[in-house]
């Protein structure tokens, strides 16, 4: 679809009382206008232009930073005057020249907004009849939205906003403004300096383009959202909230319908950019952000966090955090496992009980049970550490490697300083300090001599309470 979407997220978002931009905050740990982004380019927009202002480099990072690569044209329009919604329209098209098409104004902070309901908006003035169509629903409380008037000819007579409607109109009109525009990018073009700014904040105000449209004999309607909750916006953290919830349960409506079991819904947190496969288990407290993929028959939780990380099928992921993991099938991670960047656990393999594993590859079939920190580690498969072993990976200044051969058995305590090099079969006693290779099949014992002194504990009690009666 030859359509351009232009968001609007230049606004300061007062209410939000933040340091930073509105449309920054997060739901299920993703960026509002993201969400509004990718809802443009799956609807088929050709193009995407975001209007900044406020905290503009803040919001280049985050436009900047995860579309550069994008297959759609995603790019940012600085609106350094904030003089109203028509106003950063006109930035946009004069800094892109845009003059034709279908053109979508999204406010950046609809989070909620689907794909489909996008590319059906574009579609109203796609053939010229309408010139612009305003989107409109009708939610459970209409209070505070402005409420559509249509005449007889089915066209929109007029806005009218919450403050300036009577008692009768505020029970009857139902109909709700969401705010947001589509215009015929030729009409939009040619009118859009017809806006005037003879108001009370002299500011240049989208709605106009209507009745300049109309003035011109051009056809305005309305697009009415099949779903309300499309065009609910956030402007307060209460807000922020209720959208969350809202964006959780749809979410996990979808996963289980496409056969994952959640123990309770409202208790599981899965970001929109996560997969979830059939007859997986997702228990309470779970966490997936950013791009997470889970495979089959998994059970997930309680209390887990995922965040841009891989399972394969058939794992155990319990209280387990894992950042930019790879966890193939059949892994057992937990409880209170933590895997951080760069870690790599192949099939079978288990990471237990209060183990952390950093930038690290665990065999097929490995196993770090328990109380164990593995860091800079390429591991064999059939590989065992016992509990409380380290890899000493840093000192000071770099990051040293450990090598672990296949079939190797690490004893409990044990501290393998790296660069460390254990062989094949090899066998570390437990207590020990490895600091030199150890070669395949041998065993390496790195500890002090063991010396007992005869009665020397009964000795050291003695003198300690004759001191006391001193």
């Amino acid at each position: 679809m030859d359509a351009t979407a232009i968001i609007l997220a230049a606004g300061e978002g007062t209410r939000m009382k933040s340091n930073h931009c509105k449309v920054s905050h997060k739901i299920l740990g993703k960026p509002m206008v993201q969400w509004i982004v990718d809802a443009t380019i799956k609807a088929g927009c050709s193009r995407v232009v975001v209007v900044i202002g406020s905290h503009a480099d803040e919001m280049r990072a985050l436009i900047d930073g995860t579309y550069a690569n994008s297959a759609t044209k995603v790019e940012c329009v600085e609106q350094t005057e904030r003089l109203g919604t028509g106003h950063a329209v006109k930035v946009a098209l004069e800094a892109c020249g845009i003059t034709q098409g279908p053109v979508v104004v999204l406010n950046g902070d609809l989070p909620l907004i689907t794909a489909d309901t996008v590319a059906k908006f574009a579609q109203t003035v796609a053939t010229g009849e309408l010139a612009c169509t305003v989107m409109t629903m009708t939610p459970p409380d209409p209070f505070g939205y402005g409420r559509i008037k249509l005449g007889a000819d089915g066209q929109i007579e007029r806005i009218i906003e919450q403050k300036d409607c009577t008692p009768e109109q505020a029970a009857t009109l139902l109909e709700c403004n969401a705010g947001c525009y589509a215009f015929d990018g030729a009409q939009l073009a040619a009118h859009i300096n017809e806006i005037g700014n003879d108001n009370a904040q002299s500011e240049y105000y989208l709605p106009d383009m209507l009745e300049i449209l109309k003035g011109h004999g051009q056809a305005v309607s309305i697009f009415h959202c099949d779903d309300y909750r499309d065009g609910l916006g956030v402007n307060s953290r209460i807000q922020l909230a209720q959208l969350t919830a809202i964006a959780r349960d749809r979410i996990n409506e979808h996963w289980m319908a496409e056969g994952v079991t959640f123990i309770d819904p409202t208790q599981a947190w899965i970001g929109p950019d996560a997969t979830i496969g059939r007859d997986t288990v997702v228990w309470p407290q779970t966490h997936l952000i950013g791009h997470v993929t889970v495979g089959e028959e998994c059970q997930l939780g309680p209390n887990s966090r995922l965040t841009d990380t891989t399972v394969g099928s058939g794992c155990i992921i319990d209280e387990t955090i894992a950042i930019e993991a790879v966890i193939e099938n059949g892994v057992d991670c937990g409880p209170r496992a933590y895997l951080r960047p760069g870690t790599h656990m192949l099939d079978g393999s288990k990471a237990g009980t209060h183990v952390e594993i950093k930038k690290s590859t665990i065999g097929e079939g490995s196993k770090v049970p328990h109380l164990s920190y593995i860091g800079d580690t390429t591991m064999g498969s059939g590989v065992n550490v016992g509990a409380g072993s380290i890899t000493c990976n840093y000192d000071g200044v770099h990051k040293h490697k450990t090598v672990i051969g296949k079939d190797a058995f690490i004893g409990s305590d044990t501290m393998m300083v790296a660069p460390a090099q254990i062989g094949d079969g090899a066998l570390v006693a437990a207590g020990s300090v490895i600091t030199e290779p150890v070669p395949a099949d041998a065993l390496g014992l790195g500890r002090a001599r063991q010396v007992n002194i005869e009665g020397w504990a009964a000795d050291y009690r003695r003198r300690l309470h004759e001191d006391d009666e001193a």
